[in-house]
């Protein structure tokens, strides 16, 4: 780890070296977030849906495995099926990371795997529904495979009172640039006509440019960050899976980092649920058009920059966790209005969406930055592999929630508002988490505030 990573509050100012490889590591996010924004919670889930639709037999429903469907349902399961494949790969992926230590090749070989299938999310059209399936559960895999390693830099880049501010400004610079490519989205989906392009067409290519960007920028981002040489306990001459079947028995003698875990996968699944469902809540119950979807996430995406700073600032003076807490409560409110929003009103959309905006970033930057105080040194990218399981997109319970809600009752409403158990539970959960406690527990120097 560099000497910044092990500083106090009184740290001196990063040199200049890291101060580069802060900056290609901010970079990263700005390539990724797209995939999170136009890929996950605008176009894909209402695109897929109306291509299930088109696919659907005479009875309305589509037949998958012997089991009967309905097409409103097809999305929100792919989602779940994605990261239940997470769940092997993502941990595997950590333990690789740590042991060989080459996290510049890794994070570059992902990302192009994934850059590569969102791309290709082009030629989804004309009922080719299993196709999008199969292209967005490879391209979400590959996603959550990169972002663990992605994440297993910041105890590198940052000490324990920088980490919040760091991670924050991140999460900032991803919203910037999955705020700029949907800004160019949104004209291109509203000025389909004039080009020429049907409405389907425009967002083919949405979600080809975004697999675009995805890749081009990954590439600036690998140029400026750097191995760390492997700590002797990680580098051990032995193969993933029994470097992961280590890690897994080692992870019981800290329990408080475990509690703080389940905390995060409880709140977490509902999170990003609302992000990843949000668009098929709005076309399918409340019958907005895309224009104005896509309207409402990209100030979604202008907001957030200011909520994330701003949280992250507030997290400086108060805590990361009472802060954390605070935009829990925020959640629980957005679901709760989101159940009473009149079909078409699109000023209480907006209004709703800017809620959104002002907690989301913060939530999951101070979440990624409280994590990192609780992981053993060494072992960053294992413990961040079970953390990216239900991480930007990668819940699993949340989405099953709501597709078998919607399945069981025919209501969006309920099932949006079925997401509320999760943020209650998760609050709980994170409320009576003895953090500091855990943070000596696992190693660490505990940050002044927590």
């Amino acid at each position: 780890m560099t000497t910044a990573a092990t500083t106090g509050p009184t740290s001196p100012p990063a040199d200049v070296a890291l101060r580069r490889e802060r900056f290609g590591w901010y970079s990263y996010d700005w390539a990724m977030s797209v995939f999170n924004t136009s890929i996950t919670t605008v176009f894909l889930g209402p695109y897929l849906t109306s291509v299930a639709e088109e696919a659907a037999g005479p009875d309305g429903r589509l037949g998958f495995l012997g089991l009967s469907i309905p097409p409103g349902s097809w999305f929100s399961y792919v989602l779940s099926a994605s990261v239940l494949l997470q769940v092997l790969v993502l941990p595997l992926t950590g333990a690789v990371a740590d042991r060989r230590g080459r996290k510049r090749e890794m994070l570059a070989g992902f990302a192009a795997l994934g850059a590569l299938a969102t791309t290709a999310l082009y030629f989804v059209a004309d009922g080719r529904y299993l196709l999008g399936a199969l292209l967005f559960i490879l391209a979400n895999i590959s996603f959550g495979a990169a972002t663990v390693v992605y994440y297993s830099w910041l105890p590198d880049l940052a000490g324990p009172d920088e980490r919040d501010a760091v991670s924050s400004r991140g999460w900032a610079f991803g919203y910037v640039g999955g705020a700029l490519l949907l800004a160019v989205h949104l004209g291109l989906v509203l000025g389909a006509p004039s080009l020429g392009l049907t409405t389907g067409e425009a967002v083919r290519i949405c979600l080809a440019t975004a697999g675009l960007w995805w890749g081009a920028f990954t590439v600036f981002s690998v140029s400026r960050l750097r191995n760390r040489p492997v700590r002797e306990a990680a580098g051990r001459p032995r193969s993933g899976f029994r470097q992961l079947a280590t890690t897994m028995r080692e992870m019981r003698a800290f329990p408080l980092t475990l509690w703080f875990l389940g905390a995060y996968l409880l709140f977490n699944d509902g999170v990003q649920t609302v992000i990843s469902l949000s668009a098929t809540y709005a076309t399918e119950e409340l019958g907005l058009e895309q224009s104005v979807l896509t309207g409402a996430i990209l100030m979604v995406q202008v907001v957030a920059i200011a909520g994330a700073l701003g949280l992250g600032r507030l997290a400086g003076r108060y805590g990361a966790r009472r802060v954390v807490l605070g935009a829990l409560v925020a959640w629980i409110g957005v679901l709760v209005a989101a159940f009473s929003l009149r079909a078409g009103a699109v000023g209480q959309f907006y209004a709703l969406a800017a809620v959104i905006g002002l907690v989301q970033g913060g939530t999951q930057a101070l979440s990624r930055s409280l994590f990192s105080q609780l992981i053993p040194a060494g072992k960053e990218a294992e413990y961040y592999g079970f953390y990216e399981i239900s991480d930007r997109g990668t819940s699993w319970l949340g989405p099953l929630a709501f597709g078998l809600t919607y399945q069981l009752t025919g209501s969006y409403r309920l099932a949006i508002v079925s997401l509320v158990v999760f943020f209650v539970a998760g609050f709980v959960a994170l409320a009576t988490l003895p953090i500091r406690r855990a943070v000596v527990a696992a190693g660490n120097t505990p940050p002044e505030r927590l």
